[in-house]
């Protein structure tokens, strides 16, 4: 069944967003290794050239480039949406059997946050991944997600998430059960993803997602997958996917992204590729606004712990990075450098 929404949620679906404008929210930098091909400097200027004035980092299960990105955009008075295109489970993170492909093992999901808070939980949610989830790709899985869901946006991904694959299979009613799920936990930070990018596949998923979320009322909202810069720089990015797969581009067998729309769109150029869905494209823009991220940078927040009865917590400290460094390099192997690094 379609889900209820307070006034206030249905309220916020129903909003028409502001024509013309338009913000990345599914944007690939070179943190998404041997993928991504956005360099941060180069992809911040270009939507400020653009006249956009917000930009989101979605790399793949990581966030390494985050606080560089968050830096760059603020010293350009862009506002930063750090996000992440996390890899989430079938089921759970543990359990690490049964996929006998990495395609098995996981989906796509994008997640934005909106405030610090929600950054904390992005941070949460990597670790976790990485830690407790890591099965080919690092993964969470819908407990994390619901655990550490405050100030986060959920776009429901591309082709590759769990939502697109149920629709492409036939599986309508577990769709709905799926997107029900999701806006249970984030409300009316839910947004339904559409992508047109030059793939058959894309399309297929934007007729299927656009006639569920008429279906329960749910807001859609326009993303590139952006991965290079210009679309001039496609081929680049191919030699990129070569290195990656560790194949040669005269394989016809190979993976490759037969499209060259996968680069950083300016606004008009979104607009082109949504006809008869401006909205879902100024829609991007309505889910910047919500971002505020205040990080202090300048604070130092070390480790809290307690050291043995008798000792103070620096002298404990540095006993152990003394103990380390023998352990490391031997008692007979350590050098000047060695100790000038510690």
């Amino acid at each position: 069944m379609p889900p209820t929404f307070s006034e206030h949620e249905s309220a916020a679906f129903l909003k028409t967003p502001t024509p013309g404008a338009f913000a990345h929210l599914h944007c690939h930098t070179h943190y998404s290794l041997l993928d991504g091909a956005n360099r941060i400097d180069q992809v911040v200027t270009k939507v400020k050239d653009a006249g956009m004035n917000a930009l989101a980092i979605t790399d793949h299960g990581n966030l390494y480039g985050a606080l560089e990105f968050y830096n760059e955009c603020r010293s350009r008075s862009v506002n930063p949406v750090l996000g992440l295109e996390a890899y989430i489970a079938p089921g759970s993170r543990f359990d690490k059997s049964g996929a006998s492909r990495v395609k098995e093992a996981s989906f796509h999901l994008t997640l934005l946050a909106m405030n610090r808070a929600g950054f904390q939980n992005l941070v949460k949610l990597s670790s976790a991944s990485f830690l407790e989830g890591f099965y080919y790709k690092p993964r969470i899985d819908k407990e994390l997600l619901e655990a550490h869901s405050d100030g986060l946006i959920l776009l429901s991904g591309c082709a590759a998430g769990e939502l697109s694959q149920l629709l492409l299979s036939g599986k309508v009613d577990e769709a709905e059960k799926l997107a029900a799920w999701y806006s249970k936990v984030f409300g009316d930070r839910l947004y339904m993803e559409i992508q047109n990018a030059g793939f058959a596949i894309q399309k297929q998923c934007l007729e299927m997602t656009v006639d569920l979320a008429n279906r329960m009322g749910l807001p859609l909202v326009a993303t590139n997958d952006a991965h290079y810069l210009n679309q001039s720089d496609a081929a680049m990015h191919d030699v990129l996917l070569c290195v990656n797969t560790k194949a040669e581009r005269s394989d016809t067998k190979r993976m490759k992204m037969d499209t060259d729309q996968l680069f950083v769109r300016i606004p008009a150029e979104m607009y082109a590729a949504f006809v008869g869905f401006e909205e879902a494209v100024a829609r991007s823009q309505e889910i910047a606004d919500r971002v505020d991220i205040q990080l202090d940078l300048k604070s130092r927040h070390y480790p809290v712990f307690q050291p043995p009865a008798g000792k103070k917590d620096i002298d404990y400290l540095r006993e152990l990075c003394e103990e380390g460094l023998v352990l490391r390099y031997g008692a007979d192997g350590i050098t000047n450098v060695h100790r000038d690094r510690l």
